[in-house]
């Protein structure tokens, strides 16, 4: 188990843990949560021993293996498979001890090492890296794509796969979701709940924390409260310890303040200064009871519009999708869609669907490849993009961002007017001088959101607007949603925040828009039976592949010159190497049994000679076994150009 006993935590100067004590049980899973800057990321340094306790003592067994998602954006040309292979560290040192073990032709290393890989599952490990990789969202076509290929959000996709494949006893996860979308956030969520090991996990996602934990440690005041139960039932018993709190306080105030009149009244006559004088020990022995402060949540309000029209657009045969190099990409096709004034739609689909394209083609931001859009007179849109974060100029600080969009987009204030404005999305005093590229994503994320309320839109069009918002913060979004009198269209894995916000929702899928009658209890079962069938389609491709490839290579071997050939000349050529390829399908079926025969007896206790002879055996057989395959191959392409019509 992994035990804090009086543990102190600091950063610099600053106290973020105080003296505490929590126990975390093998097999818990435990999610971690506090305000921004509470001491959760600090707190995960000391649990994977890259920070050490200031004061206390911290334990964790020391054979726990440790999984984590390396926060670093990888840089790589190995493929996605070969990268998120490399997250099985057992694997790799394996591979590594018999290529050693080989190239020293030490049989009992190499039977050894063929045995521990057999244990390590190397038999299946390709498989379920991929398996990884697809359930997070990639299509099979990228399986084999250099890491480089992918933008940053997909790459960090790859270091959360890289990190589950690693085998382990503890893992650490600090915001996972914030690259998913909701087909991979599912798919995520049903593999942690099968994972066997102890987990630790920061999240601002509260239907993922009620899903996949049952423990909730809040850090709070340099402390740490540990309660039982997932998110929803931390803030139950949250909730009810705050009220007890408070009737505490109260009546401990009651009391303080009848001592303090007691000794008022009586300190200066001398026949009860004795009586006085133990009622201000009693006072100062008492145990203060803090009182319930409100926190100071972040809240924030969108603009009545100027004026909505209605209906805001309508999509008439819409044709949405890109264009590359030339060539049209049709992704959703035959659109007929009216969006009304004050409607709250929630955008749904499995990932490449094209719920992004939809909402880039409505905002003005890619055209639409077919039909029409018919914008309602007045329509003002307000565009809340997934990359909008990256185009914020990094150099400029929220003052002179927000100077700028006065000045060019309006409506225009003076200095004096934005700097109240920005206090209001709490960038306040020196905040408004700071560069926006030093600041934390939460932070860029706040300042879209003032630059989407500054412009007072009457159309909201969210495309994941949460990914780098604390829990405060994507509570005061959808209560600002809930409170906005225009029309709001949204892409968002955060189920909490469309459950809150939406009442009807537009399903994206199969190259079509269509009406989802269902809730999203049913969307996560449509995405599960969809995520089954693209597995499926996916299958069939790759076999269809693996043909076409096999074909190809063979076509590729140097053809003869076949037409110069009679029928006897044919049949003479073709007979000696139809009988070498026999052959060699003969003895690559032996082979085959030899191995599966040797890897079968390397995995029982064998004594010392007879596990060297079988390794260097299994050795031998693979040699073979890789010679006559490419022998075969050869074969079989001159066969092919022989027996080619001229």
């Amino acid at each position: 188990m992994i035990v804090l006993k009086n543990v102190t935590l600091r950063r610099s100067a600053k106290v973020l843990l105080d003296k505490v004590s929590v126990t975390i049980n093998p097999g818990e899973k435990v999610g971690l949560v506090g305000r921004n800057g509470a001491g959760k990321s600090t707190l995960f340094g000391l649990f994977n021993g890259t920070l050490h306790e200031d004061g206390g003592d911290f334990s964790r067994p020391a054979q726990w293996r440790l999984g984590q998602v390396e926060q670093n954006m990888p840089e790589t040309e190995d493929s996605a498979t070969d990268f998120v292979l490399g997250g099985d560290t057992r694997l790799m040192e394996l591979k590594e001890i018999l290529n050693q073990a080989e190239h020293g032709s030490d049989g009992m290393a190499i039977a050894h090492a063929y045995s521990d890989l057999a244990d390590a599952g190397e038999h299946d490990a390709v498989p379920r890296a991929q398996a990884l990789i697809l359930g997070l969202g990639f299509k099979t076509s990228e399986l084999d794509a250099p890491v480089n290929s992918f933008s940053g959000g997909w790459r960090m996709r790859l270091q959360l796969a890289r990190a589950l494949m690693c085998p382990s006893d503890l893992l650490l996860l600090d915001e996972p979701t914030n690259h998913l979308d909701l087909d991979a956030l599912v798919w995520l969520e049903a593999w942690l709940k099968r994972y066997a090991g102890t987990m630790i996990v920061i999240s601002h996602d509260r239907e993922f924390l009620d899903a996949v934990t049952g423990v909730t440690l809040h850090i709070e005041n340099q402390g740490i409260t540990r309660y039982g139960g997932n998110y929803s039932a931390f803030e139950t018993q949250r909730a009810q310890q705050l009220e007890l709190q408070q009737a505490s306080f109260s009546k401990q105030q009651d009391k303080i303040a009848h001592l303090q009149k007691f000794i008022d009244r009586f300190k200066a006559k001398a026949s009860k200064a004795k009586q006085a004088q133990s009622r201000v020990k009693a006072l100062e022995r008492m145990e203060k009871i803090a009182p319930v402060l409100a926190d100071a949540d972040f809240t924030f309000e969108f603009k009545e519009p100027a004026n909505l029209p209605n209906p805001m657009l309508a999509i008439t045969n819409g044709q949405f999708g890109y264009t590359v190099d030339g060539e049209r990409k049709t992704i959703v096709a035959g659109v007929n869609k009216s969006v009304l004034a004050g409607e709250r739609i929630g955008i749904l689909g499995a990932n490449g669907q094209g719920k992004s394209t939809l909402v880039k083609t409505v905002a003005r931001d890619i055209p639409a490849l077919g039909g029409t859009i018919t914008e309602g007179k007045g329509l003002k849109i307000g565009y809340f993009a997934q990359q909008e974060l990256d185009v914020l100029h990094p150099t400029d600080n929220p003052l002179e961002h927000m100077t700028r969009i006065a000045r060019d987009v309006g409506p225009p204030a003076r200095e004096q007017e934005i700097r109240n404005f920005l206090g209001t999305f709490n960038f306040s005093g020196e905040m408004v001088k700071q560069a926006i590229g030093t600041m934390s994503g939460g932070e860029k994320a706040r300042l879209v959101l003032a630059t989407m309320v500054w412009q007072r839109p009457n159309l909201l069009l969210m495309d994941e607007p949460t990914n780098h918002l604390d829990l405060a913060t994507r509570e005061a979004l959808s209560m600002a949603l809930n409170e906005f009198e225009g029309t709001v269209m949204l892409v968002s894995h955060d189920r909490a925040l469309l459950r809150a916000v939406c009442d009807e929702f537009w399903l994206v899928g199969r190259g079509v828009v269509s009406p989802f009658d269902g809730d999203l209890d049913d969307y996560q079962k449509y995405l599960l039976d969809e995520a089954k069938r693209l597995r499926e389609v996916a299958k069939a491709d790759a076999a269809e592949a693996a043909v076409a490839t096999k074909i190809v290579a063979v076509q590729a071997q140097p053809a003869r010159s076949a037409a110069t050939f009679t029928s006897k000349e044919t049949a003479a050529k073709l007979k000696p190497l139809k009988k070498e390829r026999e052959q060699a399908e003969k003895r690559m079926g032996e082979l085959g049994a030899d191995k599966s025969a040797l890897e079968a007896r390397l995995a029982r206790p064998l004594p010392a000679a007879d596990m060297a002879e079988a390794g260097k055996r299994l050795k031998a057989v693979n040699d073979e076994l890789h010679a006559l395959e490419e022998r075969w191959l050869a074969l079989a392409g001159e066969i092919e150009a022989i027996e080619a019509p001229a």
